[in-house]
């Protein structure tokens, strides 16, 4: 497959700017049992110690943190729906970005500041403070121009990397469900 070139893909950003702003759709997701290995699931139970259920997240751990543990302000990834569209190129590539929840829903910063909560499903989640910038396996699955776009100046302001969260309650989701902002505290700092 040949990833789409920066042209290509900053000619998508209108599309992926018509994301709704608070009610949006769960359009997949993605279960990574063990690393390199995802499963698209039409259902998934989200846990506020495990994470999406299924996933390996907490007992793959992360070497970014000092104890190797699981880093609880990633514990949920959610990606733009028609971000990931434009940059997988074909529909049985999305899952290979890596995220769990993929939404049509913008997450840019502006809509979706670092503390407000989120209704998927019957789960609520908190956007984290942790930024989401993509890794050496994403410019491997989907080149290094997609590494550039979602790190542009448009990328990092729509978060089209995605964003990760905190699950404050949980829940279960499945395909279809809708998400919503909420109200409510912060938990995270």
């Amino acid at each position: 497959m040949t990833p789409r070139t920066i042209d290509e893909l900053l000619a998508g950003v209108d599309e992926i700017r018509r994301s709704p702003r608070d009610h949006g759709t769960l359009a997949l997701i993605v279960v990574r049992p063990s690393v390199n290995e995802r499963q698209i699931v039409e259902f998934a139970t989200i846990d506020e110690t495990d994470g999406v259920v299924g996933d390996g997240w907490r007992t793959r751990g992360s070497s970014r943190t000092p104890d190797g543990a699981a880093d609880p302000l990633a514990q949920v990834t959610l990606m733009n729906a028609r971000a990931a569209a434009l940059i997988a190129v074909t529909p049985e590539r999305r899952a290979l970005a890596g995220d769990q929840l993929f939404v049509d829903f913008d997450l840019g910063g502006e809509a979706l500041p670092v503390g407000t909560r989120l209704a998927v499903g019957n789960a609520v989640l908190e956007v984290s403070p942790k930024p989401h910038t993509g890794c050496a396996k994403f410019v491997e699955r989907f080149g290094a121009d997609a590494q550039r776009f979602v790190n542009t100046d448009v990328g990092r302001e729509l978060n089209l990397r995605g964003i990760f969260a905190v699950v404050v309650t949980g829940g279960s989701v499945r395909v279809g469900d809708a998400i919503t902002k909420l109200g409510g505290t912060k938990l995270v700092p």
